[in-house]
Parts: C-alpha cells; structure tokens; sequence
C-alpha cells in the first residue's frame, strides 16, 4: 500500500471505526470478541483498499458479516463470554434417568395394557378412538388405563409424581 493510500486508509478507520466497532460488538456479543473481529475485517479491507476506497464502510461491513458467520460455523455457534452464566442451562440430561425407567416399567407391562397408555398419553388420542382401535368398549380402555397406571407406580414408584391426574 503505497503512503497516500495508506493516510486514505488511515482516515477512513479514524473517522468509521466508531460505527463499525458498535456493528462488530451487536454481531459477537462481547466488547473482545468485537475488537477482534473488526480489527480482523480492517486488516482484509486494507489487503483490498485501492479496489474499495468508492464505498468502504458498506465492503468492511460485509466482511464483518461474513467473518462472523464463518466463526459461527468454525466454532458450531459455541460463544465465549468473559463469565460463565448465572443460570444454567437445561439440557434435559436430568430426564434421562425417568424416562430410562418409564421405558423399562412400560415393557413390563402386558402389551394391551401398554397399548392403551400409548395411544392414550403418547399418541393422546380420545378413549373412544382407543376403544375403536383395540375393540373395545371405553369402559374397558377407562378401566385398561386405571390397571396399567396403578401397575406403573408399583413397578417404578419414583414415576408416582408424574402420573399423577392432570384433571383432564
């Protein structure tokens, strides 16, 4: 870059870098990370200077855009924060264990009985179209549903809680 290029260069930073530090700071979320991806699209821009030098804020904004999403996708929208959040996050990960145990007291049922709890809570579908499906009456699906929960609390009691009426 030859030097008046460079006092161009130079200029456009002093007077632009306000503006572009706060576009950089909304795209990352972090003052570091926003310094670092400005500083990152002004070193590109000023590679390319005598090519953008009609429009310069509108090229170094794209690169902006486009460095950032090539983080996102270099990092798989992994985001570094100076201090960890204060509340964390749920994964669903204490879940496991209940549903493990759903899984192992319902293949302990008798297959009709754990028929209609699946299409009664898994597929929720009405007691008259189980009946219709199985071919029965709805009192049988009613009382098929009683037996097969009260048979769930005692082969699994930790899942009691959860199968508690909803008053549906």
């Amino acid at each position: 870059m030859n030097r008046e290029a460079r006092e161009s260069f130079s200029e456009f930073v002093a007077a632009r870098s306000g503006n572009l530090i706060r576009t950089a700071y909304v795209l990352t979320g972090d003052q570091h990370a926003a310094e670092d991806l400005l500083q990152s699209a002004l070193a590109k821009t000023a590679a390319r200077w005598r090519h953008v030098h009609d429009n310069p804020e509108a090229y170094v904004r794209r690169v902006l855009y486009n460095e950032q999403i090539n983080r996102w996708r270099r990092r798989g929208r992994e985001s570094v924060v100076a201090e960890p959040p204060d509340i964390p996050v749920d994964d669903g990960s204490q879940n496991v264990d209940l549903r493990l145990t759903l899984e192992r007291a319902l293949l302990a049922l008798p297959p009709r009985k754990r028929a209609v709890l699946v299409l009664r809570y898994y597929e929720d579908l009405p007691e008259s179209e189980v009946a219709q499906i199985l071919g029965c009456s709805v009192g049988t699906v009613r009382s098929q549903t009683h037996r097969a929960i009260a048979r769930l609390r005692e082969l699994a009691p930790e899942l009691a809680a959860h199968l508690e009426p909803t008053g549906a």
